[in-house]
This record gives C-alpha cells, sequence and structure tokens, in this order.
C-alpha cells in the first residue's frame, strides 16, 4: 500500500541522502517555494507540494548521474505514493528523464528549480547576504548575465515560464517571495545588527 510521507518522514530521508548543508538548505528553499506556490494560486494540497519540493533532489548528492531516477528507485521501496514519485522527477525532464511536466505543481517545480539557486547565489553577493531586502530587478540583472552562477540553466527556466504561461518576472517575483518566507531556515535572514525595525 503506498503512502505519502508526513514532513518529519520525508526530512528524515533527505537528511539519510543528503549530508550536504548546501544541499539541505537548497531543498528547504524549494519546499518553502513550493508551499508559497500552492497556497498563491490556491491549491488544496500545499503539504504535498512542500514534500515534492523537499525530496526533489533526493538522490542528487549520492547518485548525481541517476538524477531523477534513482529517486524514484529510492521511494519506491519505501512504498512512497506514486504521485510523489512521478512528481519529484519530473523536475529532470528535458536532461536526465523524458517525465514531462504535467500537474500545474510540476511545472512550477520545473520552474523554480533553478531559479532558487540563482536567487541565492544574487543574495550571497549582497551586503546584507538576505532575500529579505532584495528586488526582483536585482535577480534580473544578474538573471541576463550568463557568467554568473553560471550552472544555473537560464533555458530550463525561460521553458518552465513558458510551461506556466507566465511571465518571467512573475516567476522571478513570486520565486523571490517564497524564498523570503523561509530566508532564516536558509540562512538567507537579515545578517545580525541589520535587522530592520
Amino acid at each position: 500500500m503506498s503512502h505519502m510521507p508526513t514532513r518529519e518522514e520525508a526530512w528524515a530521508l533527505l537528511s539519510e541522502f543528503n549530508q550536504d548543508a548546501y544541499l539541505q538548505k537548497h531543498a528547504l528553499a524549494v519546499e518553502g517555494v513550493m508551499r508559497y506556490f500552492a497556497k498563491h494560486l490556491s491549491e488544496p494540497e500545499e503539504d504535498f507540494w512542500g514534500i515534492v519540493g523537499l525530496l526533489h533532489d533526493l538522490d542528487f548528492e549520492k547518485y548525481p548521474e541517476e538524477h531523477c531516477v534513482k529517486s524514484q528507485e529510492i521511494m519506491r521501496a519505501r512504498g512512497f505514493d506514486e504521485r510523489l514519485i512521478r512528481a519529484t522527477a519530473s523536475h529532470g525532464y528535458g536532461q536526465c528523464v523524458d517525465i514531462e511536466p504535467e500537474h500545474t505543481m510540476e511545472k512550477v517545480l520545473f520552474t523554480i528549480d533553478e531559479l532558487t539557486g540563482l536567487i541565492h547565489a544574487t543574495a550571497l553577493m549582497r551586503p546584507s547576504k538576505s532575500v529579505l531586502d532584495m528586488e526582483v530587478k536585482s535577480v534580473k540583472k544578474k538573471y541576463k548575465t550568463p557568467s554568473f552562477a553560471a550552472g544555473v540553466s537560464r533555458e530550463v527556466i525561460d521553458q518552465g515560464a513558458v510551461m506556466m504561461g507566465w511571465s518571467l518576472d512573475d516567476v522571478i517575483k513570486h520565486t523571490l517571495e517564497g524564498m523570503k518566507t523561509v530566508a532564516e531556515d536558509i540562512g538567507l535572514g537579515m545578517a545580525q545588527g541589520e535587522q530592520k525595525l
């Protein structure tokens, strides 16, 4: 019988396969953004969206060559729900799997995954090292500089925005807002002494 893991089960599984602090923060960032989008789009399954975000890179640290393939095996072995397995794997569409994002949630994950990385890198360049005081224009400027965070695929983000039927500016705006909701958890809150009153 397949089941949907609780947030605690999902975090325990993620931690078992990902010890790298950056990857854990990335998982938390994507979880936060997915929950934000679920709320914004009035989707009823906010927890499900969050767990998909949390587990999307489950196999990335230990099995980078089998990314989005090994994660399916790991989750199936634990009897996880097929909807979760499919949704997490779909963000690798066109890169490592041929599972095309179909559900709105899968399209959002596909679009925002790389973008959270770009926003994270942008925040680290700022005096505050925070997303809380960041605006869309700062992200857009870095987005248009191919040498900045060169590992971030602008093509995937653009492709995702088209899939969602959203403008790039709107995708950036809402992804940034989503990251602000978990800023402290991902180490991008305001630095001590810089808190705004």
